[in-house]
């Protein structure tokens, strides 16, 4: 059985819809895997939503099938006044595009914010023109509507640069009003990422913790207690743990990360699928 949303559809919409557009306060949904929706004054930014079963349909007869664990939390279809869209790299969990044509098509005054080192690729997939997504790189910035992200190198498993030097694997900081959250993406620890991120003050970092094993044979991320430990490094208020109980071999216990935030003194919020987490001042 299929581990359920707190809220899902319809339900987890109409709750979108009725939250306030109190600038003092802001929203934010774990929509499942890497996956959130988050809502200020009323603008929409979904970052890397994965909305459909296309991963567990490719590889259902592999050796390394992606069986589902948990319900999908929203049908892309109802996703509307989207603002920013963002993927952080090139992987399906990431950039989906049974997930963003839908949504694409259903929001045509959206913006794409991707990699830019990724613009071809995500070209032919999404089925977009090449010129259509926002590209950003390490130590760039843009502004759209009341966002303003920054671009953060990510190690998935290691860093990589195109060419030009553009970073195939990002994060990024998202800052509006008086908030700067940080989306890792997909990424392990590396030499350097401590000190990127400790400047921006982050109030909330949403952190992977499935962790890196080799036998998965997929590239890995920090663990339970990495997420910890690079909340605290970076003095981050919150940490909110992602990429978990979605696939059933590439997983972690959320339990271990409450163990570990607990031992460590750093606040943490666990959210259920579908539900969100709500202004903390």
């Amino acid at each position: 059985m299929l581990k359920p949303a707190f809220l899902k559809d319809q339900a987890l919409w109409d709750d979108v819809l009725q939250q306030s557009t109190d600038p003092h306060q802001f929203q934010l949904w774990w929509l499942g895997q890497s996956g959130f929706l988050l809502q200020w004054q009323g603008q929409r930014v979904l970052l890397d939503p994965y909305l459909s079963d296309s991963l567990t349909k490719k590889y259902a007869h592999t050796a390394k099938p992606h069986v589902r664990i948990s319900e999908r939390v929203i049908d892309p279809q109802l996703l509307q006044g989207i603002h920013v869209l963002t993927s952080s790299h090139n992987h399906t969990d990431h950039l989906d595009a049974e997930t963003l044509q839908p949504i694409l098509a259903n929001n045509p005054a959206a913006r794409f914010l991707i990699p830019e080192a990724n613009r071809d690729f995500v070209a032919e997939r999404v089925g977009c023109a090449r010129d259509f997504p926002i590209g950003l790189n390490d130590g760039q910035r843009v502004s759209i509507g009341l966002f303003t992200f920054y671009g953060v190198p990510a190690a998935h498993n290691e860093l990589e640069r195109d060419e030009q030097g553009n970073c195939r694997y990002m994060g990024y900081v998202v800052e509006f009003g008086p908030w700067k959250i940080y989306h890792s993406g997909d990424t392990l620890w590396y030499e350097g990422l401590v000190e990127v991120l400790k400047p921006f003050q982050v109030d909330i970092a949403l952190l992977p913790i499935n962790g890196n094993d080799p036998a998965r044979g997929v590239a890995g991320n920090l663990n339970t207690q990495e997420a910890v430990d690079l909340g605290l490094a970076i003095g981050a208020k919150w940490v909110i743990p992602h990429h978990y109980d979605m696939f059933a071999f590439n997983t972690a216990d959320p339990a271990d990360f409450v163990a570990a935030a607990k031992k460590a003194a750093q606040d943490y919020c666990v959210l259920e699928l579908g539900d969100k987490f709500v202004t903390f001042n």
